[in-house]
């Protein structure tokens, strides 16, 4: 029992002394005033969307073969640099050989009947200009040869399809360049009866590739030819490559109700780091001015408001759909700009304020029920009693 009371007189004594502190302290917290600058000063000013892409070789041909056959001789492998016309691979000839040989006997055959049809016909039209032979066996002459004829032509066009046939059992390189992919090896049978079948992908120059990247439909309208782009890969995460847009591809594809389009982004490769299939992290620069002066966006929001004014300060303001605001002692004044180009934070000033000059951007009320100017721009006039404008004016920092 005597504990309780014991507690009880304590904290008695505790609630007085803390009254009379409030009471001598004028019953208030003070508050003070302090205050964000920004420089006017040259920049670079840079708007910019993300998106990943593939690399891949700016020209690569897939090599197949027109004929059916088993792959009996293959001279290249993966990496191995070729050369335009180079043998490559060779299919088994035997079967093509053979029906050369076979449209080759025909032809022979089909000339000879044509020889002896030629010579029937040349005496039948002797014997036919003398009266001697009826006109339907001249014309059954005259037809006779003429079928030959054609048949000669048909033969002809057979074993010229024949060799065409066999030439394409040796398969050449289409260009200069590297072997990517072999997708056969020898002693492997490909059957080219509704599709090419393909043997080998060549790259023509590992040293020029691109990126085709996809671009959402909502950042695709701000992507031009000629803007500059920088890029990463996983493979070597500290590097930096550069390139530019090169072709922004009209059509669009769907995933998932996702619309994007392809752009083609130039991806010089002198050192080879780039390899084909590479995830690219792309960044493209949709807007770049350089050596311009400007200020953060948020000085262009600045109005000094009731919270920060005492009885000393003024406001010298000016008409203007821009302006920018100092603090010159106890003056706060305004500047009228004529701004450009802005990416969101930052803001071009043209003209109206000198290179160097400080501006105000933001302030803090410390010590009070004040805030910044984000929240003060809720009703940034809202008006505040006169004597809590003294008090405060009398602890503002300036």
């Amino acid at each position: 029992m005597n504990n309780k009371k014991t507690w009880a007189i304590v904290i008695a004594v505790v609630a007085v002394v803390a009254v009379a502190a409030y009471l001598l302290s004028g019953g208030k917290k003070e508050n003070t005033v302090s205050f964000e600058t920004a420089k006017v000063e040259r920049t670079s000013i840079k708007s910019s969307i993300t998106a990943t892409g593939t690399i891949e070789p700016v020209t690569s041909v897939t090599v197949g073969t027109q004929v059916s056959g088993i792959v009996s001789k293959l001279y290249v492998d993966y990496n191995s640099v070729v050369k335009k016309g180079q043998v490559i691979a060779e299919l088994d000839k035997t079967n093509l050989t053979s029906e050369l040989k076979t449209a080759q006997a025909n032809l022979s055959s089909a000339q000879s009947t044509l020889n002896y049809e030629q010579t029937n016909f040349n005496r039948y039209q002797t014997l036919f200009n003398k009266g001697l032979v009826s006109a339907d066996e001249y014309e059954t002459a005259k037809l006779s040869y003429l079928k030959a004829k054609e048949q000669v032509n048909t033969s002809r066009e057979s074993v010229q399809k024949a060799q065409t046939n066999l030439g394409y059992a040796t398969i050449t390189s289409p260009i200069d360049g590297v072997v990517l992919s072999k997708a056969v090896e020898e002693g492997q049978t490909v059957a080219a009866s509704f599709n090419t079948p393909e043997l080998f992908t060549i790259a023509q120059d590992l040293t020029d590739m691109r990126v085709i990247a996809d671009i959402d439909e909502a950042d695709i309208g701000g992507v031009k030819e000629g803007q500059r782009v920088t890029f990463t890969v996983d493979a070597f995460p500290d590097d930096h490559f550069e390139g530019q847009v090169t072709q922004v591809r009209q059509q669009a594809t769907t995933e998932s109700n996702v619309v994007t389009y392809e752009v083609v982004i130039s991806a010089p490769n002198n050192d080879l780091k780039l390899k084909p299939g590479l995830t690219a992290n792309v960044t493209i620069y949709t807007m770049e001015k350089n050596d311009v002066m400007a200020v953060p966006s948020k000085a262009l929001r600045f109005t000094p408001n009731e919270a920060l004014l005492t009885e000393q300060q003024k406001v010298e303001d000016c008409e203007g759909d821009f302006k920018v605001w100092t603090k010159e002692g106890d003056v706060f004044k305004a500047h009228k700009v004529e701004v450009g180009t802005t990416n969101g934070l930052l803001t071009e000033i043209v003209s109206g304020i000198a290179e160097g000059t400080d501006v105000l951007v933001d302030f803090s009320i410390d010590g009070g029920d004040g805030a910044g100017q984000d929240q003060q721009a809720q009703n940034p006039f809202m008006p505040r009693p006169r004597n809590n404008r003294q008090q405060n004016g009398q602890q503002q920092k300036k």
